[in-house]
């Protein structure tokens, strides 16, 4: 194998498949890059067994052929060198020469036999959905999934497409997001799974504004072809909670209120939270909202904003980082948020998003 590279282009793909390499893996090939060159195009493969990522860039290429590198070696040696295109070729016994004019490396692979393969979806049917529409869509989800390994169900995103309709929803048993966008499909597709959080993660990293994705789903696998990037990962097995249930009916009782404002207002408060007194409180009267915290041995906070709000008055706690993760991406400079009383979670409900936030007991 022997190619000539952009230094520039390599750099950005090695950090592209390198996120989902764990120094911590049993399997010592799993810390290396499969780099497969042919007609002027360079493939890299990384994978960690549960998650793979592929990237492909334009090369120059002398010779095709196959191997793999470890990893952090690769990735430091391109940063650091001095040139800005590099000869790469293989030798025998697995020998790399990294090389150009001035400098020159040798470093020792191992072959591509060894590196596992990810697994291939010929024949399937591929779902096409725009990069942007999944990228909003994430963005209103994945910060409410939850971490807790004993619930493994919603350590990741359920997706569903039905009736050409993309519905995305994540819970943590404390707050549920749920996201949806019409798809232009022709065909009628049905499709029901959940995508661990690692995936939604490196699709974050890697989708774009513009342009679409190839989704494509096998029994206990998914692909998502972004093009130069592809990402394939396990999906997560079991049976996620029926989310309809907690949706609870639309409320009269609206609070409206700045957005920035009110951003600004809870992370305030927040800054006198502990992990015994993490309620910030909410008093709501009529066009006016008295955000406060009170910690023992710490300090209080107050502070006011004007509201609409024609509702009766109430008395409401909540996690603070629950109301600022999902205020801090909403796009409206007003926000809505639905109280019924103070034992009842918070509902943001906009075009094709619900929010549902539980309460908390003031201390």
């Amino acid at each position: 194998m022997r190619f000539k590279v952009e230094k520039n282009s390599l750099v950005i793909a090695i950090q592209t498949v390198g996120n989902v390499i764990t120094s911590k893996s049993a399997l010592p090939i799993l810390s290396n890059i499969l780099i497969e060159c042919q007609a002027n195009s360079l493939k890299l493969t990384a994978t960690d067994l549960d998650i793979g990522i592929t990237c492909v860039i334009p090369v120059d290429t002398q010779e095709p052929g196959s191997i793999t590198i470890p990893a952090k070696r690769f990735s430091d040696i391109i940063k650091e060198f001095p040139a800005d295109v590099i000869n790469v070729a293989t030798k025998k016994n697995n020998q790399i020469t990294i090389d150009s004019t001035m400098c020159q490396f040798k470093i020792m692979g191992l072959a591509k036999e060894e590196f596992p393969k990810l697994p291939e979806f010929k024949d399937k049917k591929a779902v096409k959905i725009e990069q942007a529409v999944l990228k909003q869509v994430l963005s209103l989800t994945s910060f409410a999934v939850s971490f807790d390994e004993t619930r493994y169900v919603l350590n990741g995103i359920l997706f569903k497409i039905s009736k050409g309709v993309l519905v995305l929803v994540s819970t943590d048993g404390k707050r549920l997001a749920i996201a949806e966008r019409k798809l232009p499909l022709e065909q009628d597709v049905e499709i029901s799974m959940i995508v661990p959080i690692k995936t939604i993660q490196e699709l974050n990293r890697n989708l774009k504004d513009e342009g679409e994705l190839s989704l494509v789903v096998s029994s206990n696998q998914v692909l998502f072809d972004l093009g130069d990037v592809g990402v394939v990962s396990r999906l997560i097995e079991g049976e996620f909670p029926d989310y309809k249930q907690v949706v609870p009916p639309a409320s009269e009782n609206k609070m409206k209120v700045g957005r920035s404002q009110f951003l600004l207002a809870i992370k305030r408060a927040a800054l006198l939270a502990t992990q015994d007194y993490q309620a910030v409180k909410l008093e709501v009267f009529k066009n006016k909202l008295v955000i406060s915290k009170s910690t023992p041995d710490v300090g209080e906070f107050h502070e006011e904003l004007p509201v609409e709000y024609q509702g009766r008055e109430l008395v409401i706690g909540f996690n603070p980082v629950y109301l600022m993760d999902v205020v801090k991406i909403l796009n409206d400079e007003t926000v809505s948020l639905e109280l019924v009383d103070a034992e009842k979670p918070g509902v943001i409900r906009i075009s094709g998003y619900v929010y549902i936030v539980l309460p908390m007991r003031l201390n």
